[in-house]
């Protein structure tokens, strides 16, 4: 009696990509891109603006792995003898934190079978579980068509549809993975920012300025790509002056660079390059910029690497750098010198006596004050910093709250007198530094 000839069991993944393909899946290529994890949100966009535009809905599968630590592949579910093993099952997905406190459930591991006007095509998204990098596989009965179909999708996925206009930092792990974190920087006013109008008008000239006018300067042949440095004492208003510049230049992505995020230099840049127009806001360059003979191994390694990236960029990158420090003197010269690394180096020198008055009239709003010779704690203030001023009228409106006996906070010349004396006699030389003071004090 003749052997009946055994047919394929028409269950499976196996079988849904045969029928969705019409060829055999074992016989055809898998064309394949690998995306780091911190690009899940931007691949998950990307996925939903491709199938928006299909000419009809793809089917969606998810897929059961024999074990825990197994992760799917094309070419091992296209095959019978390994795709047994392989059970469509549903859709994973992870959620993922966005901008503004948002949340995005995206993509974890599915199957789509999707019919383009070029023909069916399969595509697979899969995260592996060791190394935590996303897997993006197509396969279709023509490979040039898989091929013109990933190249689009990772073209979508580097806009950074997520990231992109927003304030993000980065940091990398001890195995070198990336992890993009997102923060919500304050809608900061000019009349917030107590500056010289000079020095206020130079800084907004080089950055809001170039930003503003970015298209014709492009058109004329003018680089884009700049770098700014920022320097002065403690307390002058540095930093805030970075955020108020992140906040003005609206479109722009902003990375902010502190502390061990540092160590992520290249790939910030990398990012930064990714998302242009975008401004780097690197604080205290100083503990990466010194001079080379007072540095320690790692310390060297970023400088030169900061060094490269400001080097390497194409004049036409929409790039800003935004540098800060309170040592400009031990500032390494190879960076704080050369035009096409710091463009415009613009100290943010202690606030003058019409600076003073202001900060003074900003941090006294609020409690009443009573007797309080404005004219004499201008004098008295020379040579203190913003954030000096700031502390000196929060701790005289705590003594005057410890006088208050329940009744209104009533701000006078003594407490200020007690305050002062706090800081600048018994806070020593270190709160000096602390709050970017030079001050005596004295009653004169």
């Amino acid at each position: 009696m003749a052997k009946r000839k055994r047919t394929p069991r028409r269950t499976g993944l196996v079988w849904r990509l045969r029928s969705h393909l019409k060829a055999d899946p074992g016989k055809l290529a898998v064309v394949e891109q690998i995306l780091e994890s911190y690009e899940r949100p931007n691949l998950h966009l990307a996925v939903e603006e491709v199938i928006r535009k299909m000419p009809e809905k793809p089917e969606q599968l998810g897929v059961l792995t024999p074990h825990e630590y197994d992760y799917a592949r094309l070419a091992k579910i296209s095959r019978a003898s390994t795709g047994k093993h392989y059970e469509a099952g549903s859709v994973e997905y992870t959620d993922v934190p966005l901008a503004d406190g948002r949340q995005l459930a995206c993509i974890k591991r599915a199957l789509f079978l999707i019919q383009e006007r070029a023909g069916p095509l399969a595509l697979l998204v899969e995260q592996d579980p060791h190394w935590g990098r996303i897997i993006v596989e197509a396969m279709a009965p023509d490979r040039e068509q898989a091929e013109r179909f990933l190249r689009l999708l990772t073209r979508r996925v580097r806009h950074g549809e997520a990231f992109r206009g927003h304030a993000l930092s980065v940091d990398e792990d001890c195995h070198g993975r990336l992890a993009v974190h997102f923060h919500h920087l304050p809608a900061i006013q000019r009349e917030a920012l107590i500056l010289p109008d000079e020095l206020l008008r130079r800084i907004e000239r080089h950055t809001i300025g170039f930003s503003r006018h970015a298209e014709k300067l492009r058109q004329a042949g003018r680089h884009l790509k700049r770098g700014i440095l920022l320097y002065g004492p403690p307390g002058t208003g540095k930093t805030l002056s970075a955020m108020y510049l992140a906040s003005q230049m609206a479109g722009r992505t902003v990375l902010l660079m502190t502390g061990g995020s540092v160590r992520a230099l290249e790939s910030a840049c990398r990012l930064a390059r990714m998302l242009t127009p975008a401004t780097i806001i690197l604080e205290d360059v100083d503990l990466i910029g010194t001079e080379r003979q007072h540095q320690s191994i790692s310390a060297n390694a970023l400088l030169f690497e900061l060094l490269n990236q400001m080097d390497g960029l194409a004049d036409d990158t929409d790039l800003l750098f935004v540098l800060t420090t309170n040592r400009p003197d031990i500032l390494e010269p190879a960076l704080a010198a050369r035009p096409g690394r710091i463009d415009q180096a613009i100290e943010v020198p202690p606030p003058d006596a019409a600076c003073r008055r202001r900060l003074l009239e900003l941090y006294g709003a609020g409690p009443k004050t009573a007797g309080v010779n404005w004219d004499r704690l201008v004098e008295r203030t020379a040579g203190a910093s913003g954030a000096f001023i700031r502390e000196l009228l929060r701790k005289a409106a705590v003594f005057a709250a410890g006088d208050s006996n329940g009744q209104e906070l009533l701000i006078a010349e003594h407490h200020l007198d007690e305050a002062l004396a706090e800081l600048v006699v018994a806070g020593g030389t270190l709160t000096h530094s602390l709050l970017g003071a030079n001050v005596n004090g004295s009653r004169g």
